[in-house]
């Protein structure tokens, strides 16, 4: 008789069960019965209560090949946690004429040994389903209470002694900073060659990347909110940001999600988000071309136009609209008295803007937001 070996073990059990305790016992237990072994599949850190296992699956398509007659496993939850799992796969290797054996389970063929293997199966599954609601049970009387449940830390904060997250001095400076560079005007890639330029690194210690900022900038856990899962606790952390500057960062980015050319051009297209088509008032997205002297041409578009939306609006070049636009504000703005009620109105709103952060263990130092007129 020959058989291959099963063995796997899932990254929340790693005791005797490892794979390579699994395969000595069974290759023992086959010793002992005169069985030779052949091959073996071995799946690490995947649970049995899936059947996305790649070496369990190809151990069934292999049964096909009807070069083994038995599949040794250590204990049948091995095999699978889940009893209907198990019964389609015994099904498919039964008609491959490959049988499954315990190695640690005695189970006779007779009629008590398909209530034994059946009371194993459903002992098994239930073991999962048990340790998996005491598992989510613990993680959130962690998160009721504050506590960080794994994952990563996020930029800004490191794991105190209480698993709560705390401010990191170093770098929840860091943080304020790209929110309120980016809120100002900056684009996330300038932001990325700043922090580089610095020899700044992420947690991880790689250079940061426009995808590094694109996670930071929706962090709610920067406004203080922790969240796990259905729990939601405001002020559950320290908050790095205000409300008002996280809100300013989301709107921002929400306009260069509806109109991502600016960010995402090699060109910069000053009035992106700024102007509007004039028959369908829809936003005008930035675009270039190629003639066929190779000539790379610039323009904005109507996104109607562009989405087949039914607007005839056409194509407006990009030089002179930003010259005309440029012109148009330095003859509107540069005057005395507008920047007289300019820097009237500034004062006015500096002085009912808020700066403060909220009072936590490591207070940042504090800083003032220069504020832009586009």
């Amino acid at each position: 008789m020959k058989a291959v070996i099963y063995a796997r073990y899932s990254s929340d059990n790693q005791r005797e069960e490892s794979v390579e305790g699994q395969i000595r016992e069974c290759t023992e237990y086959a010793k002992h019965n005169g069985i030779t072994i052949i091959g073996t599949y071995v799946d690490r850190a995947l649970s049995a209560r899936s059947d996305a296992r790649p070496e369990f699956q190809r151990m069934v398509r292999d049964s096909t090949k009807h070069l083994f007659d038995v599949i040794i496993v250590w204990k049948l939850d091995r095999f699978s946690r889940d009893r209907y799992d198990s019964a389609h796969y015994k099904r498919i290797l039964k008609k491959n004429g490959v049988k499954v054996i315990s190695a640690k389970e005695s189970i006779s063929d007779g009629p008590e040994g398909i209530i034994l293997e059946s009371m194993l199966e459903g002992y098994a599954e239930y073991y999962s389903a048990d340790l998996s609601e005491k598992i989510h049970r613990g993680q959130k009387e962690n998160a009721l209470k504050g506590k960080n449940n794994g994952g990563g830390i996020p930029l800004g904060y490191l794991l105190g002694e209480d698993q709560k997250l705390v401010l990191d001095p170093l770098t929840a400076p860091l943080v304020q900073e790209a929110f309120t560079r980016y809120a100002e005007g900056e684009t996330v890639k300038a932001i990325v060659e700043s922090f580089n330029e610095r020899g700044l690194t992420t947690k991880k210690g790689q250079p940061f990347n426009t995808n590094s900022f694109n996670i930071l900038f929706r962090n709610r856990k920067y406004i203080g909110e922790y969240k796990y899962q259905d729990v939601v606790i405001p002020g559950g952390v320290p908050a790095i940001v205000t409300d008002e500057l996280f809100n300013r960062v989301q709107e921002r980015k929400d306009k260069n999600k509806q109109a991502p050319a600016r960010t995402k051009a090699d060109e910069e297209y000053l009035l992106t988000t700024k102007i509007l088509c004039g028959d369908c008032e829809r936003l005008m997205i930035g675009e270039s071309g190629t003639s066929k002297t190779g000539k790379i041409h610039y323009y904005y578009k109507c996104a109607g136009a562009k989405r087949g939306k039914g607007c005839k609006k056409k194509t407006v070049k990009k030089g002179w609209i930003e010259r005309l636009v440029v012109v148009w504000t330095v003859n509107r703005v540069l005057k005395d008295d507008e920047i007289d009620r300019i820097s009237e109105k500034l004062v006015l709103m500096q002085e009912r803007e808020n700066t403060q952060l909220p009072p936590s263990d490591n207070p940042l130092p504090k800083r003032k937001r220069a504020l832009t007129i586009c």
